[in-house]
């Protein structure tokens, strides 16, 4: 399996921090925010990832290089200044990707999720002949509304009333087939596409209960830099 690496943001919110430092290569810890997903991969045997990058992307190359320093090999899909969106940047990306579904791991997030358990999530979605399999949160305080229904029978619903509302994790297994009509080269957004392939009971999904953090403000960065203490 090959896992993508969403690292194309501009990260407003984190300014000046961005200015001149792009959101993946932060420091939380003794490591750059980025460099906790490459790790949480490699132990999970996922070693073949793709990142995308916009803003200062050249840093992000630099600093990374082709992975071997974190045992994984990494290629680029550079994006104009702006980006594609998740969506655009996906579909963009899909000749590095393959043919079968892929794991996306949005830069930004500090989590635990086993990533190992996408192995089987893949399998899984490709008997079923789904196109996405999420995992979920809890809501956090900045969107306690939640973005999708987590139903009984372990699909999702676009209307977070129709089941448990959570929100999205950042992380996805997906079927290249979700990007069919997606062009590439323009910004097209994921959730659209997520929403229409819901109501036709195309989208898998799960909660996860562990660590999960959306690093997207100063105060949060703070505080994933004491989580990381501890490790």
């Amino acid at each position: 399996m090959k896992a993508m690496i969403l690292a194309a943001g501009r990260g407003e919110r984190m300014r000046p921090l961005t200015d001149e430092c792009p959101k993946p290569l932060l420091k939380v810890g003794s490591e750059p925010l980025i460099g906790w997903h490459l790790r949480r991969l490699k132990q999970a045997g996922i070693t073949e990832i793709v990142i995308n990058h916009a803003w200062l992307g050249s840093q992000i190359e630099a600093a990374l290089v082709d992975g071997s320093r974190y045992g994984v090999s990494i290629t680029y899909s550079p994006e104009l200044q702006g980006g594609l969106e998740t969506a655009g940047g996906i579909a963009t990306a899909l000749p590095l990707l393959g043919s079968e579904p892929f794991l996306v791991v949005n830069g930004d997030i500090l989590t635990d999720i086993d990533f190992q358990t996408a192995f089987e999530r893949a399998e899984q979605l490709t008997a079923d002949k789904q196109t996405a399999h999420l995992w979920l949160v809890e809501n956090p305080p900045h969107n306690p509304r939640g973005d999708f229904a987590l139903l009984s029978d372990g699909l999702t619903s676009a209307d977070p009333a129709a089941g448990e509302a959570l929100t999205f994790s950042g992380m996805g297994i997906y079927h290249p087939r979700l990007f069919a009509d997606t062009p590439p080269h323009q910004a097209a957004k994921l959730a659209p596409l997520l929403r229409q392939a819901m109501s036709q009971n195309q989208v898998s999904g799960e909660k996860h209960t562990g660590l999960w953090l959306d690093v997207g403000t100063v105060e949060r960065l703070e505080e994933a830099n004491r989580l990381a203490a501890g490790w």
